[in-house]
């Protein structure tokens, strides 16, 4: 399975980034092989509106089924949900912790935003 997490660097040492949409890199990890690359979100970091959607739109193309990140506003899950991606809110700690986590199903998919819109 392909699970997408935020992250402040683009490895696996990274600490989880707490905003999705704004996140500075997403490292996309499969969670069979063990293998991980990193994309940039930079695009989104300084956006005025939209960064949820947009960010939602690109991890939804690199084919991941969950997002494993701090916080996730109201577009953004929407956009999410719409694609089927599951969405696991409330993760600290690093990358290779969260991916940990999520493999012994410690993590719970959340139904509904947890911040609203524009949080940075």
């Amino acid at each position: 399975m392909k699970i997408a997490i935020t992250a402040q660097q683009d490895n696996m040492d990274s600490p989880v980034d707490p905003r999705f949409g704004r996140a500075r890199w997403f490292v996309v990890c499969d969670t069979e092989t063990g293998e991980y690359t990193a994309g940039s979100n930079e695009q989104n970091l300084n956006a005025a509106q939209g960064a949820g959607i947009q960010a939602a739109q690109n991890v939804a193309r690199l084919g991941v089924e969950a997002v494993i990140t701090g916080h996730v506003g109201p577009k953004a899950f929407a956009t999410l949900q719409a694609a089927r991606i599951k969405i696991f809110t409330g993760i600290s700690g690093t990358v290779k912790e969260a991916v940990g986590e999520f493999q012994a199903k410690k993590l719970q998919a959340t139904d509904k935003a947890d911040v609203e819109g524009h949080w940075v």
